[in-house]
């Protein structure tokens, strides 16, 4: 099975995918577009340099290794993909062939966060727009909602939430997806010593989130442009 995890970014999502490569059925791939994400667009992102050089560039080569052989031999493939990569020009056709699963997290909680790692993000650089058009291209091409997962709900429950996350991917929990060792990680991508600190810190999920943060007023003029798409995907959690 191939698992194509999407989300923005600021969202569990490294953690989830220490928490399915803690399985030791499961090969993982960091953010597989980033590089091409980046050669396409010119964006100034921390590290960009780095990130370009050590992935894939051409997009198309990319979606074919999303659907090819499993790495290491293994029957289970996790995928982080960030939303934001999926830009119009990139074919999205690659998704019939992939299990497809949504993971959120409020808005006030990522721009907080993430304005810690780059200051001034946008909209489209928060991925909650193109997650919710992702998630409508694929209920489409399916003609059934995807699995969604919210981050607080991992973070509050781990083991309740993945054990129902597994179910609804027909395959076995197992014990050691809650834990994994601190440090780097063979399989992150170029980019962790900017964004990876805490996650390399944690040996598990964080525990539960606290209130919404208090956020100056662009930054919470920028929640409320992403709330609605956040939103909207609550009900399929």
């Amino acid at each position: 099975m191939r698992i194509a995890m999407w989300s923005g970014p600021r969202n569990l999502s490294t953690a989830m995918m220490y928490s399915f490569a803690a399985r030791g059925d499961c090969a993982v791939w960091d953010e597989p577009f980033y590089a091409a994400y980046l050669s396409a667009t010119g964006i100034d992102h921390p590290m960009a340099d780095a990130v370009i050089a050590a992935g894939e560039p051409d997009p198309a080569k990319v979606a074919q290794a999303c659907l090819g052989p499993i790495p290491q031999a293994q029957s289970l493939f996790y995928q982080k993909h960030m939303t934001l990569h999926m830009i119009p020009e990139f074919d999205r056709g690659f998704l019939r062939g992939l299990t497809n699963v949504f993971l959120i997290r409020h808005p006030a909680h990522v721009v907080a966060s993430y304005s810690k790692k780059r200051e001034a993000p946008t909209l489209m650089d928060i991925g909650f727009v193109q997650q919710a058009e992702l998630f409508d291209q694929v209920a489409q091409q399916t003609g059934s909602a995807p699995p969604v997962i919210d981050s607080a709900t991992i973070r509050a429950n781990p083991r309740e939430s993945l054990q129902n996350l597994c179910a609804r991917l027909g395959i076995p929990f197992t014990e050691n997806m809650l834990s994994w060792p601190a440090g780097p990680k063979p399989y992150d991508g170029a980019w962790a010593p900017h964004w990876y600190n805490a996650v390399h810190a944690s040996t598990g999920f964080d525990k539960p989130e606290g209130p919404l943060p208090e956020l100056s007023l662009p930054y919470q003029r920028l929640v409320d442009q992403a709330l609605s798409y956040y939103e909207r995907l609550i009900p399929f959690t």
